[in-house]
């Protein structure tokens, strides 16, 4: 009997709340309060019928005080944010782990999992955000659209057990999701296309980040030819530190005309004071990452590798790397194997005039295997695989076809293993590369086995 008279104050509760809403959802009149008062009546299920409510101020919803909360619009309602800040701010009290044993009992009862689901947000102002989350456990974010926002979603201080599924971050100026210094472990990002972000798709800096799942994704355009230089996938170690990451069935491509940009960026030189140096370096090298099974293209740099130590590049297909396909410096424990690095003639009538470059620069790394790769079409390069200032390394079965330049270049390269690699040039005469299938400049300590080279092998020097 309890529970029905509960059930049904809440509908009559819900039902209040919706001629309430239905009354300022014509995009004109202002909704925050309205909204606002919903939120902080601790109804929990908040239901936007179909419209546009216009907000002039962040709705915050403080967890400790709401109790367990979920906004929805079904698809059918929009938030148009006019105000700076976010259009809705989740405040939590998670101050653990992930550990169950870290979460106080007020979380359990109050905060766990928060959710936005089915809401478009669209910013009307510069300084716009969709959705920010602070000190949250567990914020679930589904089905919503986000855009003429600067932020998509903003994760801030501290949040534990974070997904985003099937959204649409579309067309903003800042960054599609950004971990802005924050400590947070675990989330997973699925089944959603960002694109047209100018600050970066999905972008780490700082912080305490692990444990970062982002699959089956498009993720495309998220940089200008006038915004500093991004990426798709960018994770930034300074100030803090990122690891335990994958990146896989994802299609990450554009903008070749936004200077200095990659797919994905790794700068691993992590300088987080809490960290244990048991090397005495000032800097970490951070990583544990896994790239698989992604399809890159349409970029300065399709994938950037920097001051990073243990990741795994695999089975992925690249193209249209203007300034390179793959770029590794300073960095160690690096596996690349199994990839295409292509150019493939259908994409002529993109009109680049066989501008892209491509190829491989691998540079001041150690402890690095890099397998049964097919590289083709380098043009414009040093070699199409190029390896210097590099030691302990493992190169075979790689495949180098119709590239200018030398095939396989290695210069002051010791204590490593080359054998079993193709490399031919089989283009007409006029195209055909002058320079030796395999060159190799100083170095000492290696072992060069069995290769078949079509322009053979140059004296070493």
């Amino acid at each position: 009997m309890k529970n029905h008279f509960f059930a049904v104050l809440l509908a009559l509760c819900s039902a209040a709340h919706a001629a309430d809403f239905a009354s300022v959802a014509d995009g004109k009149a202002d909704a925050t309060a309205v909204l606002q008062q919903a939120i902080d009546s601790g109804t929990g299920a908040i239901e936007l019928p179909k419209g546009s409510y216009l907000l002039t101020k962040t709705l915050e919803v403080h967890l400790d005080k709401t109790g367990f909360t979920s906004l929805s619009g079904r698809g059918v309602a929009r938030l148009i944010m006019s105000a700076p800040g976010p259009a809705i701010h989740f405040f939590g009290s998670h101050e653990g782990s992930a550990d169950p044993a870290s979460v106080k009992p007020n979380v359990y009862e109050n905060e766990i999992t928060p959710t936005v689901d089915g809401l478009e947000i669209m910013g009307a102002h510069a300084e716009t955000d969709g959705i920010e989350a602070t000190k949250t456990m567990q914020i679930t974010i589904t089905r919503c659209t986000v855009h003429h926002c600067r932020h998509c979603v903003h994760l801030t201080e501290r949040n534990r057990n974070f997904i985003i599924a099937d959204c649409h971050f579309y067309n903003n100026t800042g960054i599609g999701v950004f971990y802005d210094n924050v400590n947070l472990h675990q989330s997973n990002i699925v089944g959603t296309h960002i694109s047209y972000c100018r600050g970066g798709g999905v972008v780490s800096h700082g912080g305490n980040v692990r444990n970062v799942q982002i699959g089956t994704c498009d993720i495309e355009g998220n940089m200008g030819a006038d915004f500093p230089p991004t990426a798709n996938v960018w994770l930034d170690s300074s100030g803090g530190s990122i690891g335990e990451v994958t990146v896989t069935g994802c299609t990450l491509q554009h903008s070749s005309k936004a200077p200095g940009c990659a797919n994905i960026r790794i700068e691993g030189a992590g300088d987080d004071p809490a960290l244990e140096r048991r090397t005495g370096d000032k800097f970490t090298r951070e990583g544990n990452v896994t790239i698989t099974g992604n399809v890159f293209s349409d970029i300065q740099c399709n994938v950037h590798i920097k001051d990073s130590r243990g990741v795994t590049v695999t089975g992925n297909t690249f193209w249209e790397g203007f300034q390179h396909d793959l770029l590794v410096e300073s960095s160690s424990h690096i596996v690349v194997a199994s990839n295409n690095f292509d150019r493939n003639p259908r994409y002529a009538v993109n009109g680049f005039n066989a501008a892209e470059n491509n190829g491989i620069l691998i540079k001041a790394c150690s402890e690095c295997s890099i397998q049964g790769n097919v590289v083709s079409g380098v043009m414009r390069q040093r070699a199409a695989i190029d390896i210097s200032d590099c030691s302990r390394l493992n190169i075979g079965h790689n495949s180098v076809f119709d590239s200018d330049g030398v095939g396989i270049l290695l210069e002051n390269v010791k204590q490593s293993l080359l054998s079993d690699c193709l490399v031919r040039d089989d283009r007409e005469e006029a195209l055909r590369s002058k320079e030796p299938s395999l060159k190799i400049i100083g170095g000492s300590d290696n072992l060069i086995g069995a290769n078949l080279l079509g322009n053979g092998r140059s004296p070493e020097q």
